[in-house]
Parts: structure tokens; C-alpha cells; sequence
């Protein structure tokens, strides 16, 4: 991944944050509720079909509700079962529900300890000889994310969900990556990848993020 390139996700990052600068948290919890049967009152969603959102940046969240309400960079029949779900809603409710689960603390998965030894050195090292950068540079030592470049949480969503994410990427039916970073970092992906290091994301701490 070239300099140029980063920087330029950076930059797209940070023209992001500001669509979710005024949300309001406690108005958000109530307004949350009709999401609360997919992704769980916390966020915390019981079913791999849908994200976790507890913990994730309301940045992040805006930018994907907004792609997902044009139709445009995601395309899977979850993302178009959201479509009406957000059609009408305010942006100023949007905000407010990402607020809300950006207050939310994200639970972890039991995940398999073989698995996700192998992912942890994808995530953590990367595969310089494959040209793959460390996961970790982008999203944290803990899986955090990061919030001012609208670099999404990773840590304890659930394994299926992150892998049939990157395969997305990968495959070119997801293209909400700024400057088409993660197309181009899962490009780089064998199946094999995909499932360690999605494994290891499930079980990953939050801490020192």
C-alpha cells in the first residue's frame, strides 16, 4: 500500500467525521430501538448476518448507512434488506443512533486458539513478502479502530461476518474503502487469510487500541 494511497484515505476519513459530530447519544438509545432486533439493543448482535455496532466509531457507521441508503459500494442482499430500513429516516436520527452505539462496549467470540494464532501474526505483522501491511497499523493493536480516519472497529465482531467482509472487498462487490485501500490490501488474501485473521478478530481484546 503506497504512501500516496494512505494518505488520501486519511484524507476522505477525515472529511467523514464531520457528518457525525452532532449526534446525541441519549436520544440515539431510543431512536435505536427498531434496529435492536438485528443488531441487538447493545449492538451487540447475537446473529453473524449483522454487525456488531457496539464501539464503532459514528463516523464509520454514517459513512456505511449513507452508502448502503444510496445503493451504491455495497452490494449483498443484507445491505438491500437495510435499504428501506433507512430510506426515511433524518440524518439527524442517523447520527444519533451512530452515537448511540459508539457509546456501546463490544463483546468478544470464543474463538479457535490454532486459528487465531495465524491471524494474530497476519494482523499484528502483516506478510511483507506478499506485500500485505499489518491489519494493526490501521485499526489498532486492540482492534479499535480509528475514529478521527474513520478506520472501523475490528475487534470482537463476529468471524463470519469479517471474512464474508473481505472476501467483499476482495471480490469487488464492496467498494466503501476510501481510495480503494482494503481492495487492494484483500486482494492480496488467500481464503485461508481470510478465515485466521477473521478468527483472531473475534476473540480480540479491546484493550491498548
Amino acid at each position: 500500500m503506497g504512501r500516496s494511497a494512505i494518505a488520501a484515505a486519511l484524507a476522505l476519513g477525515l472529511l467523514a467525521t464531520g457528518a457525525s459530530a452532532s449526534g446525541d447519544p441519549a436520544a440515539g438509545k431510543l431512536k435505536a430501538a427498531v434496529c435492536s432486533a438485528c443488531h441487538g439493543a447493545d449492538g451487540n448482535s447475537i446473529d453473524a448476518i449483522w454487525p456488531k455496532l457496539a464501539g464503532q466509531g459514528a463516523p464509520y457507521q454514517m459513512r456505511q448507512v449513507m452508502a448502503i441508503r444510496s445503493e451504491h459500494g455495497r452490494v449483498n442482499p443484507e445491505a438491500a434488506t437495510m435499504v428501506p430500513m433507512v430510506a426515511n429516516v433524518s440524518e439527524q436520527d442517523l447520527e444519533d443512533i451512530a452515537a448511540f452505539y459508539a457509546t456501546q462496549v463490544p463483546t468478544v467470540e470464543a474463538a479457535d486458539p490454532v486459528l487465531a494464532e495465524v491471524g494474530r501474526q497476519l494482523y499484528q505483522a502483516g506478510d511483507p513478502e506478499r506485500n500485505i501491511p499489518s491489519c494493526m497499523s490501521c485499526h489498532g493493536p486492540g482492534g479499535r479502530g480509528n475514529r478521527l480516519a474513520a478506520f472501523p472497529q475490528l475487534g470482537g465482531q463476529h468471524a463470519a461476518y469479517s471474512a464474508k467482509q473481505l472476501l467483499a472487498y476482495r471480490d469487488g462487490a464492496r467498494t466503501t474503502d476510501a481510495a480503494g485501500m482494503m481492495r487492494e490490501i484483500a486482494s492480496r488474501l488467500t481464503d485461508a487469510d481470510i478465515e485466521a485473521v477473521s478468527e483472531y478478530l473475534s476473540g480480540l481484546h479491546q484493550a491498548g487500541g
